[in-house]
């Protein structure tokens, strides 16, 4: 079959798939395939997350989904899923190719008809050495803070989590590509994502005396970036080190996300956790204190096995004593192969899911407070995609007045809160910096710096 014109790539689940897919729109454009709407796609690729039953669920429903809506497109099936379960994936009508991540990275050239002798790719990804990253961002002008995936894999083995199967050893991209890579950004975007699977433990493989914050010292002194932001990084890889650094540069989003699962010390023993709940309170008094306006948020789990009432009670009773501004709260799901699915003490369905219900209110109630504190302050925006829309630097959804594009930073006041975020309050004189006068202002003192982030 000849080589398909136009392609459409839907992403599932979490910053790293998404890096992925970004990567995988920069290669299939460099070779001449022009990106569309699934609707008018040749072809159509899910990259797919694998981390509970229902991304497998919603993974299989886009596949459907597209086969009915498109029936004439290709359908490749690649990211966590097809590496865990590809048999799987290439019996559902519509599917070509199945790519597991183990192959990823040669999906422009199994597209472009190579001459392959299957339509399933997937190997042992523990044998992966290198991992897909994308080498630029020039195809996608539309975009706004990009994810920049430099790390994947991990080498934890939490008793819930299939994602080390399907991602493989921790590997990391070399400290000059890195450096590079975000160069290249920083003249486009003002913001820019580190993202990975662990991304704190960046650096700690066998030769490297590297560590994150010597990688972000790096950054902050070899790139124009004006802005760097961390996705999801292991509590214990939240260093005073690398707190510190977050709190004194302002060129560091003062944005810490790290993953908590529970507030019982019995049910993170159970999850095989590296911590135990005074560690993790010890890492956040820091942060808050260091970063008395940073967002703060945690992934928590409901219902894991054997969770009894008094472990919730004392997860939520911790969570509450903590200085969060948003939880992402998740119902325990079974994952055919890990430890915790064998285990006893399964929880009814319907208690994982009221208990989620109270941690998701726990969280709304924490976050509106969070955004009330807010009010009649200045903060640090990047505008987005979508006309008004822009994100505080400390993870704050923004209605912002004459939006005039995606990717510029500006100084807005806050005026009121909306129903998930916050409205500036309507001023003449709004300050627009765009990269090249960010640029320009790298020579200026800390003090001023830090008056262009809080006004």
């Amino acid at each position: 079959m000849s080589t398909p014109a136009r392609f459409h790539i839907q992403n599932f689940g979490c910053r790293a798939t998404q890096a992925d897919g970004a990567a995988l729109e920069s290669l299939l454009s460099a070779i001449g395939l022009q990106s569309s709407e699934s609707s008018s796609a040749d072809l159509v690729i899910l990259n797919t997350c694998t981390v509970t039953s229902a991304a497998d669920s919603d993974a299989r429903q886009a596949v459907r989904r597209v086969h009915r809506d498109n029936p004439s497109a290709r359908i490749l099936v690649t990211g966590c899923y097809a590496q865990r379960a590809p048999a799987e994936l290439a019996d559902l009508p519509g599917v070509e190719w199945v790519v597991g991540n183990s192959h990823k990275s040669l999906i422009p050239e199994i597209v472009a008809g190579a001459p392959y002798h299957s339509h399933l790719h997937v190997a042992d990804i523990f044998s992966s050495r290198d991992y897909l990253t994308a080498p630029g961002m020039e195809s996608l002008p539309h975009r706004a803070r990009p994810n920049l995936k430099i790390q994947d894999g991990c080498h934890n083995r939490c008793s819930f989590c299939i994602i080390p199967s399907v991602r493989g050893r921790s590997r990391f991209s070399p400290v000059e590509q890195v450096i590079e890579q975000v160069r290249g950004l920083s003249d486009r975007y003002p913001e820019i994502v580190l993202t990975g699977i662990n991304l704190g433990r960046w650096g700690r493989e066998t030769g490297s005396s590297l560590r994150l914050p010597d990688l972000l010292r790096r950054l902050l002194a070899e790139t124009h970036a004006a802005r760097i932001r961390l996705s999801s990084v292991e509590p214990m890889d939240f260093s005073d080190d690398l707190l510190g650094l977050m709190a004194e540069s302002p060129r560091i989003a003062p944005h810490v996300h790290a993953p908590l699962q529970s507030g019982s010390d019995a049910v993170l023993r159970r999850m095989h956790r590296k911590y135990r709940p005074r560690h993790y309170a010890d890492r956040l008094a820091k942060a808050r204190a260091w970063m008395p306006d940073a967002a703060i948020g945690a992934d928590v789990m409901t219902g894991f096995p054997g969770e009894t009432d008094a472990e919730f009670e004392e997860s939520r009773s911790f969570i509450e004593s903590l200085p969060f501004t948003y939880l992402h709260v998740f119902t325990y799901s079974e994952r055919p192969g890990t430890p915790a699915a064998a285990m006893q003490g399964a929880v009814p369905m319907q208690v994982r899911r009221a208990r989620n219900r109270v941690l998701r209110e726990l969280a709304e109630a924490k976050n509106l407070a969070f955004r009330q504190s807010m009010i009649e302050r200045t903060v640090s925006v990047v505008t987005l995609e979508h006309p008004g829309a822009a994100l505080s630097d400390n993870y704050l959804p923004v209605q912002i007045e004459n939006w005039t594009g995606a990717n510029q930073l500006r100084s807005v006041r806050i005026g009121s809160v909306t129903e998930i975020g916050l409205r500036e309050k309507p001023r003449p004189g709004l300050i627009l910096l765009d990269v090249a006068a960010r640029r320009a202002g790298d020579s200026a003192t800390p003090e001023t710096r830090s008056s262009e982030r809080f006004g």
